[in-house]
């Protein structure tokens, strides 16, 4: 169609040019009427710059396999296309956005290599303004992301120390005890062999402590109420039976799940005269059990956290993957133990049958700690005490994964800024304004997934949704 430049300088984009510089503008571009339906797709490279003369124009973006409409408008001289195509090489030349209209609509239309040419040509300060602005939001961005993870990292690393620490600490002074226990074992097994015992005896009292130490390894689970009775049971017997400071044995002969029949067997085989000496031996035996039960367990708990470790930051796992959701979120909890702390109670609704999805596991791990954190910072804020529950389901071909907290919610004002960089709500130093806007990212433009939220004061509720399907890595990418 006719380009007129009467009719391009009424639109507010132009009204400053020149009679030359709106000639050029039409000999340049074109005027071009478009019938309702698609005019271009987001993804596709970016050719032409778009200005509407008249019509009605809806713009939307690409969320998971959805197109969710941003803006509708019937606003002459609104703009859009090839916006930043006089950045040149240095930034992929795409449309960011998808444009239908929904009546015939009329667009003054220019090739992009002509628009990044007109801007650097007229406009060659706002042209270094706007690449300082575009380049120096996107390298602060990424710098401060990068400052964000390292927190994190370090933030993960105190709790993962502190969590270290105390079965470490619990193997070391379980293993002196040990040292000691077993000492006292050998002397009182010396004395004992030098004892008048048959061979029969000393072959009943070391089948005695065989069964023994099995016996600690099967040991029932008691109520206080049940174990404070068995060890005043265990005690008369012991002080009946001449057995000095049976009160000190008593407990240590319940918790290995001991009892007076037991106690009677050992008398049976060994005698009145040497059940004292044998009975002290055996309580060795058992301490000795339970000791390395201990080892064991603190021992166990220390793997479990370095597999953890390793789970969350995936170091030795290929980037892309299929994996359980469930296993990235326990990793996940069980390295932010330490900063969710004792009085944040952490509730896990996991729907099991879930399938596994492919996914960039470790970029998950950093939305869920994004998550996490924002939940117990709002609780804490509320007092500290609260709770966290984890919840995963089904959600027709998605998997949802929800962190609902009780904390102060977020206020509707603000509700709509919150994946927007740069904003937080946190004091000055405790928040840099990214984490959302990082999961945000991860969730939607890596995984083509949803994060949404959700918030009233004590119940607010992010959650993500992931394709149980994806693309190859390499066009997930």
């Amino acid at each position: 169609m006719p380009c007129s430049p009467r009719e391009i300088a009424s639109l507010f984009l132009f009204e400053k040019l020149s009679p030359e510089q709106l000639g050029r503008l039409c000999g340049a571009g074109r005027v071009e009427l478009f019938q309702p339906g698609p005019v271009y797709a987001e993804g596709d490279p970016a050719t032409c710059f778009y200005v509407m003369i008249e019509g009605t124009v809806v713009l939307s973006r690409r969320v998971g396999g959805d197109d969710v409409e941003v803006v509708r408008t019937s606003q002459r001289g609104v703009y859009a296309g090839a916006m930043q195509s006089y950045l040149g090489d240095r930034v992929r030349q795409v449309y960011n956005n998808s444009m239908r209209v929904t009546e015939p609509t009329r667009f003054f239309v220019l090739p992009a290599d002509t628009f990044a040419d007109i801007m650097r040509e007229w406009f060659p300060m706002a042209v270094h303004l706007l690449e300082g602005l575009f380049f120096g939001t996107k390298n602060t961005q990424a710098a401060i992301g990068q400052r964000e993870r390292l927190l994190a990292l370090g933030s993960l690393s105190a709790g993962l120390t502190h969590e270290l620490n105390n079965p470490a600490a619990a193997a070391v002074r379980a293993t002196a005890t040990l040292r000691e226990r077993v000492a006292k074992m050998r002397h009182k097994l010396a004395v004992i062999a030098e004892g008048p015992f048959s061979r029969e005896t000393l072959a009943e009292l070391i089948e005695i402590q065989e069964r023994t130490a099995e016996r600690v390894a099967k040991a029932p689970v008691l109520s206080p109420l049940e174990a404070s009775d068995r060890e005043d049971a265990l005690a008369d017997w012991l002080d009946d039976h001449g057995i000095d400071h049976g009160w000190q044995l008593a407990p240590t002969f319940v918790q290995a799940g001991l009892d007076i029949d037991w106690l009677e067997q050992v008398a049976a085989a060994v005698g009145e005269e040497i059940l004292p000496g044998a009975v002290g031996w055996l309580n060795y035996t058992v301490e000795t059990e339970l000791l390395m039960n201990e080892i064991d367990d603190s021992t166990t708990r220390i793997s479990h956290l370095v597999d953890a470790a390793k789970q969350y930051s995936q170091l030795d796992r290929a980037p892309y993957r299929v994996v359980d959701v469930h296993e990235l979120l326990d990793s996940t909890l069980l390295m932010l133990s330490g900063k969710i702390g004792p009085r944040i109670k952490v509730v896990k609704e996991y729907d099991r049958t879930l399938p596994d999805i492919p996914a960039y596991p470790a970029e998950l791990n950093q939305v869920w700690t994004n998550l996490i954190d924002n939940a117990v910072s709002a609780i804490r804020s509320t007092g500290g005490d609260g709770t966290l529950t984890v919840r995963t389901a089904l959600d027709h071909e998605r998997v949802l994964v929800e962190f609902r907290d009780t904390g102060c919610g977020i206020a509707p004002e603000i509700r709509g800024r919150i994946f927007d960089p740069f904003f937080t709500t946190k004091p000055v130093g405790e928040g840099t304004g990214l984490g959302l806007d990082i999961s945000w990212r991860i969730v939607v433009n890596k995984h083509h997934g949803t994060l949404q939220v959700e918030s009233v004061p004590g119940d607010t509720r992010f959650q993500v949704l992931l394709p149980l399907t994806a693309e190859t890595p390499e066009e997930a990418v």
